[in-house]
């Protein structure tokens, strides 16, 4: 007869495992992702190897490994070279294959050694979690059977199948498949739902692809990110600090002009900008067609957002030509989208110096103005309040 040290009743069970399982994806979301990956905050060592031990023990990943297939896909999101990308291998491959598109490129030692620098390499990497994973696994099965009897077996397996499902197949899935999008970031990432509590918070996937490297996923007042709930309380015990939060754009009423600070604020906050280009300009612009269409046009208005905010090389055929027809629609409309690239285009242009770069804002301003619409030049009155409450900080490596 096996005997446990611990006997509960079946929901007893339940809420141990969803307890266990929640351990480990805020191990992944803190540790592996925010800290670890875009080091955008640091963990007090103690918490830090807590999560470190953990995942060995409960899905058997090494924190280089994730951290590498983790940065590449930032560098070639929706690409060829992109280890996860559902634009490009199909929502049903990453959805039921993404643990084994995982581990095909965890092999891939140019992988590791480019985009896996400054994750842990002391004695326990190198000679446990790293070359010995499925001992981790192992261990855990064997303390909560010992623990808790035979319902561990259902435990075990839930736990072993957590992580797949939610980080490999639904963030890296349908996270770039189905959802709303704050922000008009250049791939095809989705929030899948504003509260982000299974997941820890990955649920808000377009936030964070807009703000990489920002500890907070949450935007909205009304989107709530767990995983920085926890972060707070670290910060608030003295285990964690943060680097890098979502930026806010400050705007000063008094200032009226397009200089430096404006440049900097722009480029500090270029996804907000483009969110109010939408919010102050596209927003009324459409509203005054929708009342205007016959009605065989409303559902074609309807889809205006989602292509509007599309980059370019994101059209397929189809897509391109409800576009041309939308901005038919109304002179005005073409006129605002061609004004909206022009913005776009300038911070684009990687090669221009400062000074250059302000002259084509200012330029751009004084052309908006001049276009008579009065949503662009009410936007351009907003650009020029926008002012920099710290400098601008660019990664180099990108992450």
């Amino acid at each position: 007869m096996f005997h446990s040290l611990v006997s509960l009743s079946f929901w007893g069970n339940v809420i141990v495992t969803l307890i266990l399982t929640h351990v480990t994806v805020l191990g992944v979301t803190i540790y592996l992702h925010r800290c670890q990956a875009h080091r955008s905050l640091d963990l007090h060592p103690v918490v830090s190897h807590f999560f470190r031990m953990w995942l060995w023990l409960s899905t058997s990943m090494s924190t280089r490994a994730w951290v590498a297939i983790h940065r590449k896909h930032h560098t070639f999101v929706e690409t060829e070279d992109d280890p996860h990308s559902p634009v490009v291998m199909g929502l049903a491959k990453v959805f039921f294959g993404g643990v084994m598109l995982y581990r095909k490129e965890s092999k891939v030692q140019e992988t590791l050694d480019r985009f896996g620098r400054g994750t842990p390499n002391d004695w326990l990497e190198r000679k446990l979690y790293v070359p010995h994973p499925l001992t981790g696994v192992v261990t855990l099965l064997l303390l909560e059977l010992a623990v808790f009897g035979w319902p561990a077996l259902i435990m075990w397996v839930v736990q072993m199948i957590w992580i797949p499902l939610w980080a490999a197949g639904v963030i890296n899935g349908i996270g770039h498949a189905w959802g709303y999008r704050n922000f008009g970031s250049p791939d095809a990432s989705r929030n899948i739902v504003p509260w982000g509590l299974i997941a820890g918070g990955e649920e808000l996937h377009n936030n964070h692809h807009a703000f990489g490297t920002s500890a907070k996923l949450s935007v909205k007042w009304w989107e709530f990110d767990i995983g920085w709930f926890y972060i707070r309380l670290f910060e608030i015990l003295g285990l964690a600090k943060v680097h890098r939060s979502i930026p806010k754009i400050i705007s000063d009423p008094k200032k009226n002009a397009v200089d430096s600070e404006t440049l900097g604020a722009m480029l500090g906050n270029r996804f907000q900008v483009l969110d109010q280009y939408w919010r102050r300009v596209f927003r009324p612009e459409l509203r005054v067609l929708k009342r205007r269409a016959p009605k065989h046009q409303q559902g074609l208005l309807r889809c205006a957002r989602r292509l509007l905010n599309k980059d370019d090389g994101q059209f397929n055929p189809a897509e391109q030509a409800q576009l041309q027809e939308i901005l038919a629609q109304g002179s005005s409309l073409k006129t605002i989208y061609d004004f909206r690239n022009e913005l776009k285009d300038i911070w684009h242009r990687t090669t221009a110096n400062q000074l250059e770069m302000l002259e084509r804002l200012q330029q751009w301003c004084h052309e908006a103005e001049a276009t008579g619409i009065q949503a662009l030049k009410e936007f351009v009155a907003l650009l020029k309040t926008y002012t920099m409450q710290h400098p601008v900080r660019v990664k180099s490596d990108g992450f």
